[in-house]
């Protein structure tokens, strides 16, 4: 493996009833609180009145920021940044899934710059500091709660584009498996791939001896196949609630691949898709990642049986690597299918018309992408025609 240096300082609040630990959390950074949440789920499941009747007990000046798109929007980040400067937020608080999160984040760095918060997404400008922030995760499925990435979209140039700094680590994030059980079908389903998608995007690598961390990413992999359709029954049970949740966690918190870097292509194949069609993020990778798999694959073949093997149990008497290898991904698709998740860019009413546009988003910030393999636009071309 490489050397490396992991850091993260994240204070992570697991289990029932650690909402009550918000109150002495957010006072060490001050009373005015920017309360930052998605479409008004919070609300009607009664999560919103928790923390509100928490943030009373210390007499926090409390303003809310609703309305965060699934796919979080600059325009959305700007406004929070106004109600930041023009309010004195001091701390903000997110109370959400990855989406909300990651706009938590990137408000908190633009309330402390006079620079428009795009430039920074887009890594044309540097930032140095951000407003402290923390979170109530609701939905397991990005990871955002406990790593310093985020990912925006530019509604009106097509463009969705991943960014962090040292800075946008939540200072804590509280966890609670009870508050994700209204969590709807369809996006627990999106969380459930969307996870998978990290610990796969970390898996697929040419680093040599990194055999714990393999271990780690095939541990998860298997633990979510043998949870998820469990969950996807009982979506009100509390241990696979948990299960998942911290699967999602684990999945991008910086642990897995301590020593190397993962590929991240279909991250940006899928960005590439929901920039344009702004569809879910979850659904996209469902679609696009056994693709990218097939595409791929003969990069090093060794790597795609490894996971036949220890993930779905393929059997290889009588097969070739090769084909061990593509009754993995075989498997990997399967499964995504069997439990709900989309097979095809057509079932979001997606077709050839705009490939072209799409590919020339996955080589907008670079003529090439992805680690595994490099990729360029005519590969995405392939991938999306493969998709369809």
């Amino acid at each position: 493996m490489e050397n490396f240096t992991y850091y993260n300082p994240t204070k992570l609040i697991f289990g029932k009833g650690q909402l009550d630990a918000l109150p002495k959390e957010v006072q060490q950074y001050g009373k005015k609180v920017l309360l930052v949440y998605g479409g008004g789920s919070i609300k009607r499941n009664g999560i919103y009145d928790d923390v509100i009747g928490k943030l009373n007990e210390i007499g926090a000046d409390v303003f809310e920021l609703s309305g965060v798109e699934p796919n979080p929007r600059i325009s959305t980040v700007r406004k929070g940044v106004g109600i930041c400067k023009q309010e004195g937020v001091e701390f903000l608080l997110a109370v959400g899934g990855g989406s909300t999160i990651d706009c938590t984040k990137a408000i908190a760095t633009g309330a402390k710059t006079d620079i428009d918060m795009w430039e920074i997404v887009t890594k044309k400008e540097k930032v140095t500091d951000a407003l402290p922030f923390g979170t109530v995760l609701t939905l397991a499925a990005t990871g955002s709660e406990m790593n310093a990435g985020s990912v925006i979209t530019n509604w009106e140039t097509n463009e969705k584009h991943g960014w962090g700094t040292p800075n946008t680590f939540p200072k804590f994030s509280i966890l609670d498996p009870a508050n994700t059980f209204s969590v709807p079908r369809d996006q627990t389903i999106y969380g459930i791939v969307d996870m998978m998608s990290h610990v796969l995007e970390h898996y697929f690598h040419h680093t040599a001896n990194t055999p714990i961390q393999d271990q780690f990413c095939e541990s998860i992999l298997r633990t979510v196949i043998e949870t998820a359709p469990m969950l996807l029954d009982d979506l009100e049970n509390y241990e696979y609630r948990e299960t998942i949740m911290l699967s999602g966690t684990l999945a991008l918190n910086g642990m897995l691949n301590m020593g190397y870097r993962g590929d991240w292509a279909s991250h940006n194949l899928e960005h590439a898709v929901s920039a344009v069609h702004d569809i879910p993020h979850g659904g996209g990778l469902a679609i696009l990642f056994p693709h990218w798999m097939e595409h791929v694959m003969d990069e090093n073949v060794n790597r795609f049986k490894q996971l036949a093997i220890r993930v779905f149990d393929v059997e290889v008497a009588g097969k070739s690597d090769r084909e061990v290898a593509l009754e993995g991904i075989k498997e990997l698709r399967e499964f995504w299918n069997r439990i709900g998740a989309p097979s095809s860019l057509v079932d979001y009413s997606i077709d050839e018309s705009t490939v072209e546009l799409m590919a020339e988003k996955t080589v907008g910030a670079r003529p090439e992408f992805g680690n595994f393999k490099k990729l360029t636009k005519q590969d995405s071309i392939e991938i999306f025609k493969a998709s369809l």
